[in-house]
């Protein structure tokens, strides 16, 4: 509980000294490295742009429902918090924190992004001759056998298992470390997988959520598998990610079980009900003809 409190301490302070080489885009606890920045405000100049052409043009709420844009919203401020606020700074430095990191990437951004469906909105902010040169390219994608594989919420969620189970073998993930570069490709790697992996059952044919129900259930348990296994671990997966826990309260085991804990519980729950929600409306869809047959032989 005292390494809990020191570590809000932590993410709610301003500037602070980074453990060992500081990096040369950071002066403060909150990151400032274009690679981050650059893509975050792209996306949403992009979106704000292509909602206010698609409103003057359609009208207030139509093309991009509010709904939609909340979504978006909500979805990119958790993005832009996890990737830059202190909660960076401290991931880099606990092993607790990266792993919150990771949490909000793909439980709490993702599907919010995913449910607000941005790039028919970022189309309208591009110029009309590329737009549509976008757009056939958009269509041939999706056309594709390629795309209708990695679409379906059996392929997205394989794809998105293998992400996850990949990074945290503790060879690739000791790249992670040591590779600035490796660190953005997870990222990367973590974010588009998952957004692949909500879209895929947030948009899935009503035929198809009772298979997106099974992949989340089957997401909730590999995940979980592999916190438990990272808790209850009597050795350290990652020694140097866990280097500087006793400056944050922890011993270096404590903050790898914490990160377990982190991966099995919030992340778990956040699947379990999503399954649970997708569960009700395919038992709602799937009842509502036989509620309207109902009504037709009582009318007779």
């Amino acid at each position: 509980m005292r390494g809990l409190v020191l570590l809000i301490v932590v993410c709610a302070a301003g500037p602070a000294a980074a453990h060992g080489d500081a990096s040369p885009w950071t002066n403060s606890a909150w990151t400032y490295d274009p690679w981050i920045i650059a893509p975050l405000y792209l996306s949403a100049i992009l979106y704000l742009i292509g909602t206010q052409r698609l409103w003057r043009r359609a009208g207030l709420g139509r093309g991009v429902h509010y709904g939609q844009a909340c979504c978006f919203w909500a979805g990119w401020v958790a993005l832009a918090l996890a990737l830059m606020s202190p909660l960076h700074w401290a991931g880099e430095r606990l092993f607790t924190a990266h792993m919150i990191e990771h949490a909000v990437l793909m439980v709490v951004a993702a599907p919010l992004i995913a449910a607000a469906r941005p790039i028919g909105a970022m189309l309208w902010a591009l110029p009309r001759r590329l737009r549509a040169s976008v757009g056939r390219l958009r269509a041939q994608v999706v056309r594709s056998r390629t795309w209708a594989g990695m679409s379906h919420p059996l392929g997205a969620t394989a794809l998105h298992g293998l992400a996850i189970w990949a990074w945290h073998m503790p060879r690739l993930y000791q790249t992670v470390l040591d590779n600035v570069i490796a660190h953005r490709l997870q990222h990367v790697t973590f974010l588009a997988t998952a957004l692949l992996f909500w879209w895929s059952l947030m948009h899935a044919r009503t035929r198809a959520r009772g298979i997106a129900v099974f992949c989340l259930f089957v997401t909730s348990l590999h995940t979980g598998v592999l916190g438990i296994l990272m808790t209850l671990s009597r050795r350290l997966w990652y020694p140097e990610q866990v280097a500087f826990a006793a400056q944050f309260g922890l011993t270096p085991m404590e903050d790898q079980q914490l990160a377990g804990l982190v991966m099995g519980v919030p992340m778990g729950l956040i699947y379990t009900g999503a399954a649970l929600a997708i569960a009700a409306r395919w038992i709602a869809g799937s009842s509502a003809p036989h509620a309207g047959a109902r009504h037709v032989v009582a009318a007779h």
